[in-house]
């Protein structure tokens, strides 16, 4: 055998050996969207993600993919997932938007108004987490941000007490959402531990954690105590959650199952494969982690 025919042989069995493989692979795939999900992480997913699909229609197919709530919904619509078996792990309704919360003293008495409805509704629904958002900074510094934010949430912190409801404030970035004063753990983690209640914690959200400060492993374990609820998404572009892009989740998942994390993890990537729902199914996989 010349060298020509060395090479074009091993050529050919190259080929087949990589058919072999992308075969075994997708089959081994296929096979793994088929076995059940393994139940060491709670997954949710935020609907406006997938708002094109009509609600009654997406619970019931999160239904079937093993997802337990669809989060971010209005009152309204808790019953529409609760008819399905399923629960909103995240919900809203009440405040008055990300830009506009609890670090403006002169907001205080709407925002306050608002919760005290909307809280006993939550817990009425059997709901447990409701979100809730620091607002922009506006020249307030962090010492200022703290204080106003302790201040009106200490006005509902014993209304929520009482109901046994979770408020949540996520943490965002302040390059998307411009001038966000919760934009960092640290300021998230020190509000909660001057209002000292297990009903006020954290949504920790990935893609923006990642854009602020990175180090999303330990950062996330470190102050898993002051941690209700957990977001996903690519970064980036806040798409799905595989190998287009920078951070390696079943990691991340692994090591947040570590930690003995019983909240949910809520995916909040916006789909851009044609098939959203194919989509939500792989990145609940990705998600779908055992201890290690």
């Amino acid at each position: 055998m010349n060298r020509r025919s060395a090479i074009k042989s091993a050529s050919v069995g190259a080929a087949a050996a990589m058919l072999g493989g992308i075969a075994s692979t997708q089959t081994a795939s296929a096979k793994q969207m088929d076995e059940p999900l393994k139940g060491y992480v709670k997954h949710s997913v935020s609907y406006w993600c997938f708002g094109k699909y009509p609600l009654d229609e997406f619970a019931k197919t999160c239904k079937e993919i093993g997802i337990q709530s669809i989060e971010l919904l209005d009152p309204k619509d808790w019953p529409v997932v609760q008819k399905h078996g399923l629960t909103c792990a995240m919900a809203q309704g009440s405040g008055l938007g990300i830009d506009n919360g609890w670090n403006n003293p002169e907001l205080h008495d709407k925002l306050v108004a608002s919760y005290e409805e909307v809280i006993p509704q939550v817990a009425k629904a059997g709901l447990t987490n409701l979100i809730c958002f620091s607002g922009k900074r506006r020249g307030l510094t962090d010492e200022q941000g703290w204080t106003n934010c302790e201040k009106g949430l200490k006005r509902i912190i014993q209304t929520a007490e009482k109901h046994k409801v979770v408020l949540i404030m996520e943490l965002l970035n302040s390059y998307g959402h411009k001038d966000y004063q919760c934009d960092h753990t640290a300021w998230g983690v020190e509000l909660c531990k001057r209002l000292g209640s297990e009903n006020f914690k954290l949504l920790y959200d990935i893609y923006h954690m990642q854009i602020m400060e990175g180090n999303i492993i330990e950062n996330m374990t470190r102050n898993i105590q002051y941690i209700g609820h957990i977001h996903t998404g690519g970064n980036p572009g806040r798409n799905e959650i595989d190998e287009t892009q920078e951070l390696y989740y079943p990691a991340i998942m692994k090591a947040l199952v570590k930690t003995g994390y019983k909240g949910f993890v809520g995916q909040e990537f916006v789909p851009k494969a044609a098939d959203p729902i194919a989509s939500l199914r792989r990145c609940i996989r990705i998600c779908d982690v055992a201890p290690s």
